[in-house]
C-alpha cells in the first residue's frame, strides 16, 4: 500500500467516499470519537436490518421517519431513498428509459455545459479523478446528460453536477442516480432549478429573516458592508450543501440534529463571521 511522506497508508488518508482528508485532519479525535460512536453505528445497523428483513422494502410509517432522523446506515442507504422518495417506484414504472435517454438525440450546447463541469465536481474526491479506475466522472456525465434531456425546462444547471455526484457515490449506480436526482429535482425542489428559481430565492430570503431574529450582529454586519445574501449563501443552496457540510450531513432530517449542537454550530459561526467584520 501506498504511504505518504508522513507514514500513514493512503488508503487512511482517504475516507470511505473517496474524499481525501485534509492535512491539518486530527486522527487522533477522529479516533477517539468513532470509537465510541461505532457503538452507536453498530446498534441502528442492527435495528435497521430488523426493519428491512432482507425483503429490499419497506413501509413508511412513524418508526421508519424515527430511524431516518437518526441515521440510516450506509449499506441500506441507496435502498431506503429509492423507495422513501419515490425514485424506485418511477424506475420500476419506466423500464429502460434512462438507457434510451442516453441512446437517442443529444443537445450539443448541453453536452458542453455538461463537460465543462467534470473536472469541477469533487476534486477532493480520487474517485473522480480521470486517474480511477473506474472513474466516475463517466457515470456522472451520463447521469446529467440524461437529466437533461428528460427534463428538457432544466437542462443543466451549476451545482447539479455535485448532487448528482454523490448520488452516485452512494448508489454506485447510474440508473438509480438518474431517478433519485428526478425525485430531487423535479419533485422535492421543482422551484429550486426552474428558470426563475422562485424556491431557491424564497429560501434565501427566509434564511436572511432567520439571521435577523437569531444572530443579528451578523445580519448588522452584512448591512453594514452592504452584502447581498444571495452572494453569500447561493451556492449552499443550489448545491444542497454537499460541498459544504460534512458527508454524514447530507440530506438528513433536521431533527438529526440536537438544539445543543445546532447552538453550538451557530455561535461557532458567528464568532467566526464577526472576527472577520
Amino acid at each position: 500500500m501506498a504511504r505518504r511522506e508522513d507514514g500513514r497508508d493512503w488508503a487512511y488518508r482517504v475516507d470511505p467516499y473517496g474524499f481525501e482528508r485534509p492535512e491539518d485532519f486530527d486522527y487522533a479525535s477522529y479516533e477517539a470519537f468513532f470509537s465510541r460512536y461505532l457503538v452507536v453505528l453498530t446498534r441502528r445497523a442492527i435495528k435497521w436490518s430488523k426493519l428491512l428483513k432482507g425483503n429490499n422494502s419497506i413501509q413508511k410509517s412513524l418508526k421508519v421517519k424515527r430511524y431516518i432522523r437518526k441515521g440510516i446506515p450506509n449499506e441500506h442507504r441507496a435502498l431506503v431513498w429509492m423507495i422513501v422518495s419515490g425514485a424506485q417506484t418511477n424506475m420500476e414504472q419506466n423500464p429502460g428509459y434512462y438507457h434510451r435517454l442516453l441512446e437517442g438525440e443529444k443537445n450539443a450546447k448541453l453536452l458542453e455545459a455538461i463537460k465543462t463541469d467534470m473536472n469541477r465536481t469533487f476534486p477532493d474526491n480520487v474517485k473522480f479523478r480521470k486517474t480511477a479506475d473506474p472513474c466516475l466522472q463517466h457515470s456522472l456525465y451520463n447521469v446529467l446528460v440524461a437529466y437533461g434531456h428528460h427534463n428538457k425546462a432544466v437542462g443543466y444547471c451549476q451545482g447539479m453536477n455535485f448532487i448528482a455526484g454523490y448520488l452516485i457515490l452512494i448508489t454506485k449506480n447510474e440508473e438509480e442516480s438518474f431517478w433519485l436526482l428526478d425525485a430531487l429535482i423535479g419533485r422535492i425542489l421543482p422551484d429550486y432549478y426552474s428558470p426563475a428559481m422562485l424556491g431557491l430565492k424564497t429560501d434565501q430570503e427566509v434564511l436572511g429573516e432567520l439571521v435577523k431574529m437569531k444572530v443579528p450582529a451578523v445580519a448588522e454586519l452584512m448591512e453594514r458592508h452592504g452584502v447581498m445574501w444571495t452572494l453569500v449563501v447561493s451556492r449552499w443552496f443550489i448545491c444542497l450543501f454537499i460541498d459544504i457540510l460534512p458527508v454524514e450531513k447530507i440530506f438528513t432530517d433536521p431533527g438529526s440534529l440536537s438544539m445543543a449542537t445546532i447552538n453550538k454550530l451557530r455561535e461557532t459561526c458567528r464568532e467566526k463571521v464577526l472576527s472577520q467584520g
